[in-house]
């Protein structure tokens, strides 16, 4: 009988079929540590093309390092072809990187026929990013930035009461003084699933003085 973990290739086997069943267990694992990335996410909008990086990379990796071996002159290729490819993609949480980081080090773990280090690695990981997310530790995820300006800054009180009203959690990130002698604010926000971008910016306008209202989803906008 094929044994579930067995930290090495099981030569009695064709070696499609251990091929084969590590490509399965780096489907399953990769998929356990984005799901939980998933259920863990505090943004208001998911990227489902960073679902599919979780999984496919433990794939790409465990074909990669299958492919290596134990050559050494295989390895100074794979390096040299990994630094032709630029990868651009900017990734502004650190929590984000980790998960990704996770993932691929499964992939890695898999290839080399790590099946007990993957897969206790990848549970234990995935039950400490959950346990982390119920905690009062949970991070704090924000995906829109609100920037006004007020002349009159007695009147920020009253933005701050509405900020608590439709806002599950806000922060002021940065304060300036315009030109126009007006002071500029900007705060991370975090909507309430029962109120919605438009419904905030139109009891903003109503409020005597705001001016040069902006939400933004886009974290790295700066005013």
């Amino acid at each position: 009988m094929f044994e579930l973990f067995p930290d090495q290739p099981v030569y009695e086997y064709p070696q499609l079929v251990n091929i084969t069943y590590s490509f399965v267990w780096a489907f399953l694992l990769a998929s356990i540590i984005a799901i939980t990335h998933k259920l863990t996410f505090t943004g208001d909008y998911y990227p489902k093309n960073f679902f599919q990086a979780l999984v496919l990379g433990a794939v790409v990796t465990t074909m990669v390092m299958m492919a290596i071996g134990d050559s050494l002159a295989r390895g100074l290729g794979v390096f040299g072809a990994m630094a032709i490819i630029r990868f651009r993609t900017r990734i502004d949480d650190p929590r984000d990187v980790l998960f990704l980081f996770a993932a691929l080090s499964t992939g890695l773990a898999i290839g080399v026929y790590g099946f007990t280090i993957s897969f206790v690695g990848s549970v234990l990981f995935s039950l400490v990013a959950f346990l982390l997310h119920i905690s009062p530790f949970k991070s704090f995820a924000h995906h829109n930035h609100l920037f006004f300006s007020l002349e009159d800054t007695n009147r920020l009180e009253l933005i701050v009461k509405l900020l608590e009203q439709h806002c599950t959690e806000y922060r002021v990130i940065t304060m300036n003084l315009t030109k126009e002698n007006a002071m500029r604010y900007q705060y991370a926000i975090s909507l309430k699933k029962t109120s919605s971008k438009e419904h905030l910016m139109a009891l903003l306008r109503d409020l005597e003085g705001v001016k040069q209202i902006k939400l933004s989803s886009n974290e790295v906008t700066q005013s």
